[in-house]
């Protein structure tokens, strides 16, 4: 694991056997703990050394100025940052005067684990002070699903051979010193110190930090308290400033004598609640997390996780590293979302700084599906927070002189955040991204609440977008020209094919749910004209094929490019746009991630084998998967038109981004979407999972590697189970009303009466597509 001797292999946890300076910063995402709206970073617990400080709160964030050459209309002045707020983990220690550094001194031995069934990561260590003096160090951290603005910790000291003098200091601390920022110096000078303090306590055990930050004008309140056992003549005593509370705890162990701190912490943010509303709140979230104790919480969070592996579990036979990356992609895709209620999920999740912890349509398109089968209350709180934004998206569309509301490309708080406005603004497909959720969540759970409530307007207000963006011609063909599509490196382009075929099914969906809810369709304005306009424009759609070729364009002109050069482009000049002008990338066929071949997995009606066999074959050989949200969709194609070993080496590349730092920027944070990416090549792709309607068909194959897979799907109050073999599947319901399925072709019921098995058609035997030279993903 990331690449490193010191990473075990584990089917339920990651082991780090040893500790490597050169990998902490990678360490510290991979053992990240959150609920979606609070996130602590791997850091040690002494908080030195470090690759990364990281604590944060979902949607807390500093604003600063964008940078332009040239100034122009509609372009956003004002960036957002995530920000690492007040650090609650630290505890520091020192032993007969010497700090607790390893750095110094010697570390006989060191171990953290994160346990991916109880939801924890665990240190043990042994050090010998430059002194002498030798201690063992235990620690336990979570950050609770159940209690959501509370994380703990408990931390454990105890003297080996000989008598020590050991001080713990268990801090707050604010405006932390981070690494110098890259990039824009506006930026950096704006990001740093962002806390002002309003308040600081400790009194007793119990310490509190208030501040806001200078320019967004939120304010963050943070507060702990701390049950303390040892020897006798233990003291403690306790101090605050502006930006550092602090409790000190002092005991004298003899051999084999412990001293125990556990550590709750509270923290909560607003941007409108008065400084002793914000002190009391996290005050509250103090008393219930006393009230359970560190037993209560660590019980709780097992039963938690007991109840989403019985939902999410997937199981893979015949692959052990592959086995522990799906597991560790499924628990930190739940971190992500678990607890963000109506506040984004951004890229990076809560486990770094990548980014700038924005939200683009990873989450939508990636994230959600996932989420939508296995924990759908998520999904429903993800896509109210973007209802929420809704204000915000259509004063955007205005500015740009559309209808609707036109959904921003990179943001945290629903204002658009990019700079750069082909690959951000031109990019409209978030808002078709948008509504694919949305009607994948109803449609899975049946929520008519969340429709009534949200849905409706989330598609109305999409649907109006596209039939103002678009243009019929004058033979009544309906365009959407100037979009740039998932594919960066082809930008502000006309009739991409994913875009326009979102576009359509978001207009059909806006009248299919107005037709539903007459009401809300008052409400909001909606009348025949208006939705006879959108089916008109979804009908009239346009799709760009080049019949001579027998392959869809992925947009109009592409097939007609010139090729990039891709055996003049040698191994260490990717990614392209480190190296190559984006002007030379926007006019030649080489494609940055997945466009069209993610058209064919989330628009798959309209493709049938032979398409997309000869689409997928076109366009292998010019992907060059400069992002990390290709390899997974690449592997669900690959396996669909029956490359199932190609769709296996894809499934790892995205299992392992971040256990393996594929991309070298794991020490960002983790990528949340490739790692949900994971669970989509195994489940849609050699589970050949996909929606028709409310109904869910699988078209499962394994390849040679794999004798088994396994997974579950939670479907309108039903929980199904799938189980693949190397030439059957069994389909089991586990729970509720009866489900009607597709197994390939084949419809079929199942029900309480037992598993219902069915045989593996046989696979297509097409040539191998290739991939650009230094491309390929590695061979497992």
């Amino acid at each position: 694991m990331i690449t490193h001797r010191s990473y075990a292999v584990d089917p339920w946890c990651v082991r780090e056997t040893d500790l490597h300076l050169d990998v902490l910063a990678q360490s510290e995402s991979v053992f990240a703990l959150s609920n979606g709206h609070v996130g602590w970073r791997g850091n040690l617990d002494e908080g030195e050394p470090h690759g990364l400080p990281g604590s944060y709160l979902g949607g807390v964030h500093e604003l600063h100025p964008l940078p332009y050459a040239e100034a122009g209309y509609g372009y956003p002045e004002s960036g957002q940052t995530v920000i690492n707020v007040t650090n609650g983990k630290i505890l520091r220690l020192l032993v007969d005067d010497e700090p607790f550094d390893l750095r110094y001194g010697r570390l006989v031995s060191h171990e953290r684990v994160l346990d991916l069934r109880r939801g924890v990561l665990e240190r043990t260590c042994e050090w010998t002070s430059p002194a002498g003096s030798t201690v063992r160090v235990r620690s336990t951290r979570l950050v609770s699903l159940t209690q959501r603005a509370v994380a703990a910790v408990a931390y454990e000291v105890e003297a080996v051979g000989d008598r020590s003098r050991v001080v713990i200091q268990s801090e707050l601390v604010a405006n932390e010193s981070l690494p110098e920022q890259q990039g824009d110096p506006r930026a950096a000078k704006a990001l740093k110190s962002p806390l002002e303090p309003e308040e600081d306590v400790a009194v007793g055990h119990r310490l509190r930090l208030v501040h806001r930050t200078r320019r967004s004008g939120l304010r963050v309140a943070v507060a702990a308290d701390h049950t303390v056992s040892g020897p006798e003549r233990t003291t403690t005593d306790s101090e605050s400033n502006v930006d550092v509370a602090r409790l000190t705890v002092t005991s004298v162990l003899e051999p084999g004598q412990r001293l125990r701190v556990e550590k709750l912490v509270a923290h909560g943010w607003s941007g409108v609640r008065s400084r002793p509303a914000m002190a009391d709140q996290v005050e509250a979230a103090l008393a219930a997390a006393a009230h359970s104790g560190w037993d209560g919480l660590l019980a709780d969070q097992r039963d938690y996780l007991d109840d989403f592996w019985a939902r999410a579990d997937v199981e893979v036979d015949g692959d052990e590293e592959l086995q522990q990356a799906v597991r560790f992609a499924l628990f930190h895709v739940l971190q992500a979302g678990a607890r963000a209620e109506r506040r984004a999920i951004p890229a990076k999740g809560l486990t770094g700084s990548g980014y700038d912890g924005h939200a683009f349509w990873d989450t939508e398109i990636f994230v959600l599906p996932l989420l939508t089968y296995t924990a759908p209350e998520a999904v429903a709180e993800a896509l109210r927070w973007r209802h929420g934004t809704l204000p915000a998206a259509r004063e955007r569309a205005a500015q740009l002189g559309l209808a609707g509301a036109a959904f921003p490309w990179r943001t945290i708080e629903g204002s658009e955040g990019s700079a750069y406005w082909p690959a951000g603004t031109a990019a409209f497909h978030v808002n078709a991204d948008i509504a694919d959720a949305v009607v994948r969540y109803v449609a899975a759970t049946g929520d008519t609440g969340f429709e009534s409530e949200a849905g409706v307007e989330l598609l109305v207000e999409t649907a109006r977008l596209w039939r103002s963006l678009g243009h019929h011609d004058g033979h009544g063909v309906f365009h959407i020209d100037g979009v740039t599509g998932p594919d960066e490196y082809s930008a502000v382009a006309d009739d991409n094919t994913y875009t326009n075929l979102m576009a359509r099914a978001n207009l059909l969906a806006a009248v299919d749910a107005v037709g539903r809810h007459p009401r809300q369709a008052a409400r909001l304005g909606v009348d025949e004209e208006e939705s006879a306009g959108w089916r008109d424009a979804a009908e009239a759609m346009h799709l760009p094929y080049n019949h001579e070729l027998g392959v869809h364009e992925q947009h109009a002109g592409f097939t007609r490019y010139q090729q990039w050069d891709f055996a003049g482009t040698g191994p260490d000049q990717y990614p392209l746009m480190l190296h190559f002008p984006y002007f030379d990338l926007y006019r030649k066929q080489v494609v940055k991630q997945a466009d069209l071949v993610l058209a064919m997995y989330t628009c798959a009606a309209h493709f049938d084998d032979d398409q997309l066999a000869r689409n997928f074959a076109y366009y292998e050989p010019l992907t060059v998967r400069d992002s990390s949200l290709s390899a997974c969709v690449q592997a669900v194609i690959a396996a669909q038109a029956g490359h199932l070993g190609l769709a296996y080496d894809y499934t790892a590349e995205a299992a392992l981004m971040d256990l393996e730092d594929l991309e070298h920027n794991t020490r960002d944070g983790l990528h949340i979407a490739s790692l949900a990416g994971t669970w989509t090549a195994l489940v849609a792709g050699f589970g050949g999972l996909r929606r028709e309607g409310g109904t869910l068909r699988f078209a499962p194959r394994l390849p040679e590697r794999l004798s088994r897979l396994a997974f579950h799907v939670q479907l309108l109050g039903s929980r199904l189970r799938v189980e693949i073999g190397p030439d059957k599947a069994t389909y089991t319901l586990l729970s509720g009303p009866p489900l009607t399925i597709r197994h390939h072709d084949t419809s079929l019921t199942v029900n309480g009466d037992g598993p219902v098995v069915r045989p593996l058609p046989q696979v297509p035997d097409r040539p191998a597509p290739e991939q650009p030279p230094h491309r390929e993903p590695s061979v497992r």
